[in-house]
């Protein structure tokens, strides 16, 4: 079992790298302002994903049904129809689209996009089918090699083009590759149905997901839509390349700890005392994954964004700590999000996402009225921080667990995070590693120590794992 885990883990984080190099490669071709252009095709694609978003790949593996292949015909028939309706609806506001972001001559790519929909609503359901029977490598493959193939397709995209128009062939690269593999991999015929019965049924157990898409598109885009709208394409492509070098570690560090704790917790959510410890150790897990994205940043987060994007993206190493930390309380949601995930508590992702989207409103006021990203970026994290808390206060009322043991940690960890703002404030991160070097990266250095050597509970955890002593 653990063995599948990982594998699925590492298939996720391979596909995932490769998201981030194609965009690394593409922004080092083209000009930020391009690449602010490119960044918006993502964005287009997920406003249509977001409202139509029935986690239907997710219905074949839970329903108990699913395995039934009256059943996968008729969730495929559903995914065309999804796949169908995204493509007519990208089509009718791709113009509304392009003009919101002051690139009204782009209308013609955001109208081609639409496609792209509809191609996905081709896809065989079998990938998702097979993981029922715990086989996954279908799955993996079709999340790792589209990507991989995407940025094979660079090299000639760039000899065609020299600007965003090589991010939009190579989405389309993906999606085609997307498809077939699923095709390739299937172990039954492809067919296509209509249930309206089912489809009833697959919308009342995916509104939920829909709703927290919803949520996600304001985390993941919100900010980006409100930088290009009004400061334009130029600042768009440094925040955005900014905020894909932040977030990228952050998703899959997150999935692995969901993955890898989840069943655990499960296991043991009837026995209160190891309930208690697992959920403890699984919380501080998620502080983790935010000290090490923050300590990386501030150690050497300038020098490697000179050595892989150049001078033109110079502009935005001033916003990288900060859009670290923003990126770090986010995820530090993540723990109390699977404790209570264990427990069937499947709302406090929802909860806590809420916060971020309601800020959005405030700051594209402030945004408007001054111009300057860095302001935007404190309320964003600020707002973070509110739904970090309130996660925490949900996860205790919820599953019963204790908290006081969080305290601590969390709050070396906060203190942990403002040093390393207080360092980019006082020492601006440098393009070269030696400039990089100071003295008063010790203080950096302590008090990250600290926040990790605070956390009791997954020290305990790991010592327990070393020893060979499972909560069991």
């Amino acid at each position: 079992m653990l063995k599948k885990a990982l594998l699925l883990v590492s298939g996720n984080a391979f596909g995932s790298a490769l998201l981030l190099v194609r965009n690394l490669i593409i922004a080092r071709l083209i000009s930020p302002e391009d690449y602010g252009i490119a960044s918006t095709f993502a964005i287009s694609m997920s406003i249509v994903e977001m409202m139509s978003n029935f986690g239907l790949n997710q219905m074949i593996i839970v329903d108990r049904d699913g395995d039934d292949p009256k059943v996968q015909a008729a969730l495929q028939g559903f995914q065309f129809l999804r796949g169908l309706t995204s493509c007519i609806l990208l089509l009718l506001i791709a113009g509304p689209y392009a003009r919101f972001l002051g690139v009204p001559e782009v209308a013609w790519a955001y109208q081609l996009i639409a496609v792209i929909p509809l191609m996905n609503g081709l896809q065989h359901f079998d990938v998702h089918r097979l993981k029922r029977h715990m086989n996954f490598t279908p799955s993996i493959l079709s999340l790792s090699v589209p990507p991989l193939v995407s940025v094979i397709a660079l090299w000639p995209l760039a000899l065609i083009f020299g600007d965003y128009r090589i991010m939009l062939f190579a989405l389309f690269v993906q999606a085609a590759s997307m498809v077939i593999l699923t095709h390739l991999k299937a172990e039954r015929p492809y067919r296509l149905a209509l249930d309206f019965a089912l489809m009833k049924r697959t919308t009342m157990f995916g509104w939920p997901l829909l709703l927290n898409g919803i949520l996600l598109f304001g985390v993941f885009n919100g900010e980006r839509l409100i930088v290009g709208r009004e400061l334009g394409m130029l600042q768009l492509g440094l925040f955005s390349m900014a905020f894909s070098l932040t977030l990228t570690p952050t998703l899959v560090l997150a999935g692995s700890c969901q993955t890898f704790f989840l069943p655990q917790l499960s296991a043991v959510r009837d026995r209160p005392e190891p309930f208690q410890r697992l959920a403890i150790a699984t919380m501080e897990a998620s502080l983790v994954i935010g000290l090490l994205l923050v300590l990386g940043i501030s150690l050497i987060g300038a020098p490697v964004v000179d050595l892989l994007l150049g001078q033109k993206y110079a502009a935005m190493i001033p916003i990288l700590v900060p859009i670290a930390v923003m990126q770090a309380v986010r995820v530090a949601k993540t723990g109390s999000a699977v404790v209570a995930l264990a427990k069937e508590r499947s709302g406090n992702a929802i909860a806590g996402n809420l916060f971020r989207v309601l800020s959005l409103p405030i700051s594209w006021y402030v945004l408007l009225r001054t111009g300057d990203i860095l302001m935007m970026i404190w309320i964003s994290t600020a707002a973070e921080v509110f739904g970090f808390v309130f996660a925490v206060y949900l996860a205790r009322r919820r599953t019963e667990i204790r908290t006081t043991p969080f305290i601590l940690p969390a709050f070396l960890t906060a203190l942990a995070f403002a040093t390393a703002l207080v360092d980019a404030y006082f020492y601006a991160p440098q393009r070269h590693l030696m400039d990089q070097i100071h003295i008063a990266q010790w203080a950096v250095f302590l008090t990250f120590g600290a926040a990790i050597l605070s956390m009791s509970g997954l020290r305990g955890y790991v010592l327990r794992r070393y020893l060979g002593k499972n909560d069991r």
